[in-house]
């Protein structure tokens, strides 16, 4: 059947549900990509990322040069996904991150590699990691190299966040805090995303992460490999200038409120619940 075809039908090749001996070369590409991914990190943070984090230059120039480092590898990662059929990405506006600069970037979290494909479209990101992964051996190179921001302490890491959009690096934060409940639109957010645009003064942009059918969720395991292809559409939403809730009345925690409230509504209104 022709693509036009495929149109006039709605039906997708793609969105095939695979099983038996069929989901085998999905099963064993999917689980490639994953030693793949574990493994580079790993050789990353014995070679080139230490080398470029060391190589002469000011600070900031040289984690901007391992963050464009990371920002090609997990590009790499997620064309190997394309490739081995787990995911289908595509994208929406996505000019307007590329010119992003010292920004919150907020996203809803429907899958595991949320972050490795934000990250794969942004040569300039930074994000808050679990305390975690700085044991992981496979990725505590990575994101100390990368200058990730350790999730600890709340004045520690207000300190660290303000350090990293003061060099223009945009910080990528998940107001739900995990991945979306399968069948909810989000999960309910959480102060922490407001409050730290509140306290840094950073404007906040929002992505929405559309996924049709669903896969690789909170409900499961991460050796899994969905049978359907992940179609994933990143949509850049308009900025919320951050200016207009400083100069709100009753408080900083009132306007942390008010900005939590309206970028937990403002996802409301432009996800489907994907079953």
């Amino acid at each position: 059947m022709t693509e036009q075809a495929h149109r006039l039908t709605g039906t997708d090749p793609c969105q095939r549900r695979l099983s038996g001996i069929a989901y085998v070369p999905r099963w064993l590409g999917g689980m490639l990509c994953y030693v793949c991914f574990g493994l580079g990190g790993l050789l990353s943070s014995l070679t080139i990322l230490p080398l470029l984090k060391y190589w002469p230059g000011e600070r900031d120039v040289r984690i901007k040069r391992v963050q464009k480092a990371v920002h090609l590898m997990f590009r790499g990662f997620v064309r190997m996904l394309s490739a081995a059929g787990v995911i289908r990405l595509s994208t929406k506006d996505i000019d307007k991150l590329s010119r992003a600069e010292a920004m919150l970037v907020i996203a809803n979290h429907p899958t595991l590699i949320d972050v490795v494909v934000l990250i794969s479209l942004m040569p300039n990101a930074g994000c808050i990691v679990k305390q975690g992964l700085w044991r992981n051996p496979f990725l505590r190179g990575v994101v100390s190299a990368a200058g990730y921001i350790p999730n600890r302490g709340a004045e520690l890491l207000l300190e660290d966040c303000r350090e990293v959009l003061g060099r223009g690096t945009n910080l990528i934060i998940f107001p739900e805090g995990t991945r979306t409940v399968l069948g909810e639109q989000i999960n309910p957010f959480a102060r922490g995303a407001a409050n730290i645009a509140l306290r840094t003064g950073s404007d906040v942009l929002p992505v929405l992460l559309h996924t049709k059918p669903p896969g690789l969720t909170k409900q499961d395991p991460w050796w899994e490999i969905p049978r359907r292809t992940i179609g994933m559409t990143v949509e850049i939403g308009m900025p919320l200038k951050v200016l207009d809730y400083q100069d709100g009345d009753g408080g900083e925690a009132r306007m942390a409120r008010k900005l939590t409230r309206d970028m937990e509504n403002y996802y409301k209104q432009r996800l489907e619940v994907e079953l």
